[in-house]
């Protein structure tokens, strides 16, 4: 596994059902590390840019709708593998696919209501973290439990 970053949005049905807690405790008993985290609603035009790769989608007003209905909790977590990892503990798109254990499987309604965004691939983490985040926003920080973690 190499060392890497993911971004990762509690989408607003998620923030407005009292999941953050849940969803950000999932990460961090994974193991992984919180460098960057912010509330916002997204403005339409940060939306737009988010969702482009569907812009000629027939869902993608609603996609932009949806997002920018409330706030979001933006994230970058890092570690090794993360951005797979990540994949794996969101679940997948649609709710009633996700297996049980996951983040959509269960805690999310539908398929237009999944609680959760993670970037799918190294080139998207890149470009999402980007588009999130300044770079001054990101914290670079050792944990205090990195030494056993490096020797293990």
């Amino acid at each position: 596994m190499t060392l890497e970053r993911t971004f990762v949005a509690i989408k607003p049905d998620g923030v407005q059902r009292g999941l953050v807690s849940e969803i950000l405790g999932r990460f961090e008993r994974k193991g992984f590390k919180l460098v960057a985290l912010k509330q916002l609603t997204p403005s339409r035009e940060l939306a737009e840019k988010h969702y482009g790769v569907h812009c000629e989608r027939p869902f993608f007003k609603g996609l932009v709708d949806f997002i920018t209905s409330g706030p979001v909790i933006a994230m970058v977590w890092e570690g090794d593998g993360v951005i797979s990892s990540a994949r794996k503990l969101i679940g997948a798109t649609k709710p009633l696919e996700a297996e049980p254990g996951t983040i959509r499987g269960d805690l999310a309604v539908n398929i237009g209501r999944n609680v959760i965004h993670g970037s799918d691939g190294p080139e998207t983490a890149k470009f999402e973290i980007g588009l999130w985040f300044d770079y001054s926003e990101i914290n670079e920080w050792l944990p205090s439990d990195n030494q056993w973690r490096i020797e293990s």
